[in-house]
């Protein structure tokens, strides 16, 4: 069962702005944008380009390689060449901490 890991002070990262983790052996990328935590694996699921050196706009990320974008709300692919969805981790933050949630699908 997993459980949420501390990975980051709120001030740490920049809004927008994101930090690429390495959490229970799997790389993510942790989104800070308007004041909410976001946190997705940083695995384009068309090719696996590192999405977490994807250009950020809004909670849109274009991975790097081909421009798929994913809504880094929901992990949703938007467009093409991606047509799989990436995975969502949870976020909470308590006090000045940030963590995550590893996903188990």
């Amino acid at each position: 069962m997993s459980k949420f890991i501390p990975v980051a002070k709120i001030d740490e990262i920049p809004d927008p702005g994101r930090k690429v983790l390495e959490l229970d052996d799997a790389f993510v990328v942790l989104f800070h944008v308007d004041g909410q935590f976001y946190c997705v694996d940083d695995v384009c699921t068309h090719d696996g380009g590192p999405l977490g050196e994807g250009h950020l706009c809004g909670h849109e990320i274009a991975c790097p390689r081909h421009g798929a974008k994913f809504d880094i709300r929901s992990g949703q692919a938007m467009t093409m060449p991606a047509t799989e969805d990436t995975v969502v981790h949870e976020v909470k933050v308590e006090g000045d901490d940030v963590y995550v949630k590893i996903s188990e699908d």
